[in-house]
């Protein structure tokens, strides 16, 4: 038989009894002031201490605590942490701010092969070389101090610097060009002079095969043996009409200059957008442009500003469908590929349209 417990009682009124009721129950309140009033509840409704282990969940000392309090200061008191002082930080706004100043170098500087920090060895070389209060400075310290800031130097994220000086002239030109060809497009006239956007997309790879895909049946996935052989690369070199959306493309084993001449009736002026390439202004397209004078206008984008030219989204709908994961067993093959791709989109062509013309934003 179980000996009985010699602790007093504790008497509670019903406007007590209902205070602590209504927090037991409670959905939003705190995990331990909710254990709090269930533990003094049940113990003043006459449950053993044994039997409020079990019910609450919380070991016998914590009960044993919070019962105690309870009688020796009031119910009120009882539910509520005591007072004390916290401790002095160990580690100093000094010792923070070198582990900040220190996040902000590369590896490379103190000696060390990385190129950019992780967070064990800032923290490992805090405990070496920083303030005494670092000297037991685990990862996790290192961590709490970066995030306060924050700051994240095991990450690396890639930027453009505009060495243009003349970038924002360029790029207004650029998107006048857009708005003028949308207000034409918008009044159905033939314009007179033809604008498209010219670029080249190199090096696409033509990869063969070693194995020969699993096609789904066994597998949920095509399956593809991860060797492969290279056999080169390829070129293409396209102009998107910005009135029709038309594709002219040519494939090539090399940079050369695309010719559109062809193409329009020789009474139209085209202007092209193009980038500053090397292949834009070579001797050979110099020479093409002094036989046909008045038939091309150029724009060219700003330097490290092919993102304005809108053929780039054209490369961008290549690269998703079928230059995807493309496999060939030569050269010419996936030449005739690029082309039959290019022929689809011909078939259904979607006139490109650039909507962003707030300089402020662009800027």
């Amino acid at each position: 038989m179980p000996r009985k417990s010699l602790k007093a009682k504790l008497i509670l009124d019903q406007e007590k009894k209902a205070q602590l009721q209504q927090i037991a129950d409670a959905r939003k309140a705190p995990l331990r002031e909710v254990q709090r009033a269930t533990i003094l509840l049940r113990y003043s409704e006459g449950m053993s201490v044994t039997d409020v282990e079990k019910a609450v969940h919380v070991s016998r000392p914590t009960i044993y605590k919070w019962i105690d309090k309870a009688l020796a200061l009031g119910v009120d008191e009882g539910l509520k942490d005591k007072f004390h002082r916290p401790k002095e930080p160990v580690i100093t706004e000094e010792a923070k701010a070198w582990v900040i100043n220190l996040a902000c170098t590369k590896p490379m500087e103190h000696g060390y092969a990385a190129e950019v920090w992780t967070r064990s060895a800032l923290a490992n070389h805090a405990r070496k070389h920083g303030p005494d209060c670092l000297r037991k400075a685990a990862k996790a310290t290192i961590q709490r101090i970066l995030d306060a800031h924050p700051l994240r130097p095991h990450k690396m994220a890639y930027y453009l610097e505009r060495r243009d000086p003349e970038f924002g002239r360029k790029m207004e030109e650029i998107l006048c060009v857009y708005h003028e060809v949308n207000l034409q497009n918008d009044a159905e006239e033939t314009p007179s002079v033809i604008t498209v956007s010219v670029d080249e997309k190199p090096g696409v790879q033509a990869i063969k095969n070693i194995a020969p895909d699993i096609m789904p049946g066994t597998h949920s996935r095509v399956m593809r043996d991860y060797e492969y052989k290279r056999l080169g690369t390829l070129s293409i070199l396209a102009a998107l009409d910005l009135h029709d959306g038309h594709v002219i493309a040519q494939v090539h084993d090399r940079h050369r200059s695309c010719e559109i001449d062809a193409y329009y009736p020789p009474e139209a002026t085209i202007r092209i957008i193009l980038d500053n390439h090397s292949a834009h202004i070579s001797k050979e397209t110099m020479k093409f442009l002094a036989s046909r004078p008045g038939r091309f206008v150029y724009v060219h984008t700003p330097t490290h500003g092919s993102w304005l030219n809108l053929v780039e989204t054209v490369f961008g709908k290549m690269a998703r469908t079928f230059l995807k994961h493309i496999r060939v067993n030569s050269t010419q093959e996936l030449k005739q590929r690029i082309l039959l791709g290019i022929a689809e989109i011909n078939n259904a062509p979607v006139v490109h349209r650039w909507k962003k013309f707030d300089m402020a934003h662009v800027l």
